[in-house]
């Protein structure tokens, strides 16, 4: 197990915290050994093409890691949650951002701590819980793999980023949790697109993430901000791949537990 994040006495005393000091839930190794060797980025799904991941079925990969000809990076991963409604993973991302040690009990070992700039809207008993957290930014520190960084995300209504939304609470998607990222002190080179596509199976859901390095969506498009003469390191996609499979297979324990305890606590 590795070593924690420090939390205060605070935080020690909240209702939650007790998630804190669980070990945290092992990646299969199976997803592991995928992290030995890059996939073919012919099989990646290209960020223009990403109302596929309505279609039936999968794709070639759904867990993997590439640079891409254009010199961006690409990331999948396919998590299986059993016990998990739709619900609760909307609530997840509702209400994580209202107070650090929401975020820190996701990953002990990289979860610093995370903030929405939105604190009222999150809060609000009149939302929907996706609109809790659409049109919200979070302040995040974390560590992807290369120590303590502060991030940003900056998540968005699916259709504001360019997906069907007529498509999402069918059988085809239960939920799209996505957002345009990146690292706060060098937003440029650090900038990525971030797709949590949800969809319902017989024992809870599945999660297939997505993520674009060197791309914002702005206005429903696509934009390329990597210069086209530079290549995303490798390192990159791999480290973030890894970071996502450890915190999702986490989250797929803790949400059965932890939501049927504080789905009503908005403080």
């Amino acid at each position: 197990m590795g070593k924690k994040v420090p939390i205060t006495e605070e935080q020690r005393r909240l209702s939650y915290a007790k998630y804190y000091d669980q070990d945290m839930a092992p990646v299969p190794s199976d997803k592991l050994a995928l992290l030995e060797t890059p996939m073919d980025p012919a099989k990646a799904l290209n960020i223009h093409d990403r109302n596929r991941l309505f279609d039936e079925g999968y794709m070639d990969v759904e867990t993997g890691y590439c640079v891409m000809e254009d010199g961006s990076g690409y990331i999948a991963n396919h998590t299986k949650m059993p016990g998990v409604t739709v619900d609760m993973f909307d609530w997840w991302f509702a209400w994580h951002g209202l107070g650090d040690l929401r975020y820190t009990i996701w990953d002990p070992e990289d979860h610093y701590g995370a903030c929405s700039m939105n604190l009222a809207q999150g809060r609000s008993l009149k939302l929907s819980l996706k609109e809790k957290y659409w049109g919200t930014t979070h302040l995040i520190t974390e560590d992807i793999g290369g120590g303590p960084d502060e991030l940003y995300a900056c998540f968005k209504k699916p259709s504001e980023m360019g997906f069907d939304e007529e498509k999402i609470g069918t059988k085809a998607c239960g939920t799209i949790v996505t957002a345009n990222s990146g690292i706060r002190r060098d937003p440029g080179a650090s900038a990525e697109v971030m797709c949590h596509f949800v969809r319902e199976t017989e024992n809870g859901i599945e999660l297939r993430s997505r993520f674009w390095l060197g791309w914002h969506i702005i206005g429903g498009k696509p934009v390329k901000i990597l210069p086209d003469e530079e290549m995303t390191s490798l390192i990159k996609p791999k480290m973030l791949l890894a970071h996502n499979m450890k915190e999702f297979t986490n989250l797929a324990r803790l949400l059965p537990q932890i939501y049927p305890e504080q789905k009503d606590n908005w403080d």
